[in-house]
């Protein structure tokens, strides 16, 4: 397998092969705990966390581990890092571990992180194997975190609400109210509203990608040298 670049490695985890918004892998935790910024930034972390450690682990052994048994070795590591993340957030964010709850341990199952350690880590160096684990789970993490704003602007009028519960007590004063005496709007917290959510950022991100491929078509031809 050939070792793509740093930088195609980046380009792949936030935009091209995004897995919330192009792979469309994770969508149990990205659509349910997405209701604030926070809720959203603290699975996020989670998640990056478990990506970089356990294709890291993955790539350093992958050549002492035999094809037959390396998905059950795959789980066990990536369980075990979950464990351990789960210990801590108990430990050291014990309110915002009880708000994300059950999507903690559930990180196990998420299709992306086994994928990723099948398909690149078990193939790849340790180096680009953590650099495919960190892009992945930022990109990971920032579409968590424009789907968390979205509903909580919608839904609450504020951003960064509960931010004490990741930041401490000086995090009481990032939080904003951007609406005051903003009654709400149901839907944007309810499932229903993080599928509406999650549909128009992948519509945006279409018209993107839409308009990059037009705008080359037309310069291809600019940058072409002239026949003989």
């Amino acid at each position: 397998m050939n070792s793509p670049s740093y930088s195609e490695i980046i380009r792949q985890g936030l935009w091209h092969n995004n897995t919330g918004m192009v792979q469309l892998l994770g969508l149990c935790p990205l659509l349910a705990v997405t209701t604030t910024v926070i809720n959203g930034l603290g699975m996020g972390l989670a998640t990056t966390v478990t990506l970089m450690s356990s294709n890291l682990i993955v790539s350093m052994i992958r050549g002492l581990v035999r094809a037959e048994v390396r998905i059950p070795v795959f789980v066990l590591i990536i369980a075990s890092t979950v464990t351990v993340i789960e210990l801590v957030m108990n430990a050291w964010f014990h309110d915002l571990y009880r708000i994300l709850g059950i999507f903690i341990p559930l990180i196990v199952t998420n299709c992306v992180i086994i994928g990723r350690a099948e398909s690149f880590a078990s193939k790849q160096t340790a180096d680009r194997a953590l650099l495919d684990g960190l892009a992945m789970g930022t990109g990971f993490t920032l579409v968590l975190v424009v789907l968390g704003g979205m509903r909580e602007l919608l839904g609450q009028g504020t951003l960064l609400a509960q931010a004490q519960l990741m930041f401490g007590e000086a995090g009481k004063a990032l939080t904003l109210t951007v609406l005051d005496d903003y009654r709400g709007f149901l839907l944007a917290i309810l499932p229903p509203g993080a599928f509406i959510g999650l549909g128009m950022m992948i519509a945006g991100m279409n018209v993107i990608n839409a308009r990059r491929e037009r705008r080359a078509a037309v310069e291809l031809p600019l940058i072409q040298p002239a026949k003989a």
